[in-house]
């Protein structure tokens, strides 16, 4: 756990103060900004490990600023809020907020709560590596072989097309993870063009089509409204 990095975005210098050493005493290594324009620049140069974020900031609010960092990055994101309305805490959740602390609060509690992010990470990267290792990918019905490029369903087993096995891969490679277009796009095609990132649904909708039992009602490969794509597994073998 030590020598992880955290990004905290607060504004409020006490707060900060507090956090900072806390974190510090726990082995993080913590970088602050005081406002969503800065921490956007940040995480680009930093990459942190999990970001802490206030909801009031300057400038653009909390929500916003989480909405932005998921085009980016799918590290764990815990908010900081006073305010204790249950649709603050519902609306946290549905853009991209992994938890929600409301203040005050203990800041052993805080750092309790970012250890078991952060461990849920690792334990994530680490069942990630062994699927790296298969040359299948195996999931109920849904079989994907690596070697061959092939995909086997309940209608059988056939080819798709190099972009689209690339998509379904990478998302079934990062099971229960959420990806938005903007950063899918980068992993397959490479390169970044806010243009372009209807090709990525243009994608799914195709990959669907024949790996989904009911592609109306995906079961793999889920809508994640506002934010982008996951691969939702059934039990695996």
């Amino acid at each position: 756990m030590a020598n992880e990095k955290i990004l905290l975005i607060e504004d409020d210098p006490d707060n900060r103060e507090v956090i900072e050493l806390y974190a510090e005493r726990e082995g993080f290594y913590v970088t602050t900004v005081t406002n969503g324009e800065d921490a956007i620049k940040m995480i680009r140069e930093y990459e942190p490990d999990l970001i802490i974020l206030d909801v009031v900031l300057p400038g653009i609010d909390g929500y916003e600023t989480c909405s932005m960092i998921r085009r980016v990055t799918d590290v764990p994101i815990l908010f900081l809020s006073a305010r204790v309305d249950d649709l603050d805490k519902i609306l946290a959740h549905g853009i991209g907020g992994d938890d929600y602390i409301t203040k005050p609060y203990n800041p052993a509690v805080l750092m309790a709560k970012v250890k078991a992010h952060l461990r849920r990470r690792r334990l994530n990267e680490e069942k990630r590596e062994t699927i790296e290792e298969k040359r299948t990918i195996e999931y109920s019905n849904l079989v994907i072989d690596r070697q061959s490029c092939t995909v086997k369903t309940e209608r059988g087993e056939f080819g798709l097309p190099a972009k689209e096995f690339q998509l379904l891969t990478f998302l079934a490679m990062h099971p229960n993870r959420v990806f938005s277009t903007e950063q899918l796009f980068q992993q397959i095609w490479g390169e970044y063009g806010v243009n372009d990132f209807r090709t990525v649904m243009v994608h799914i909708s195709n990959i669907r089509k024949k790996i989904e039992p009911d592609p109306n009602h995906p079961r793999y490969i889920q809508t994640v409204r506002g934010i982008g794509y996951k691969f939702s597994p059934s039990e695996k073998k």
